[in-house]
């Protein structure tokens, strides 16, 4: 059975899908080093998160996959609250 949603907008309604576990909570994950001399896999890594310059900043979703490919790179990166 299809749950229907209530008619609420703007903030409360992302808070509400939220709590719900429709959407999942985001990260902002910032490039502090630069990728030259990091091995060809951690440079995918970065490429995959959409780091391809020094101090760019990304949103993703707070997956196990993104916090995985964090892990593998945290000494490259850095989360902004």
């Amino acid at each position: 059975m299809q749950e229907w949603l209530p008619r609420i907008e703007g903030l409360v309604l992302k808070k509400y899908l939220e709590d719900k576990g429709y959407i999942m909570s985001t990260i902002k994950i910032k490039q502090v080093k630069s990728r030259i001399g990091a091995p060809a896999n951690q440079r995918k890594i970065l490429d995959a998160l959409g780091l391809r310059k020094l101090n760019r900043v990304v949103e993703h979703e707070e997956t196990p996959s993104i916090i995985g490919m964090v892990n593998k790179v945290k000494h490259l990166v850095i989360i902004v609250k």
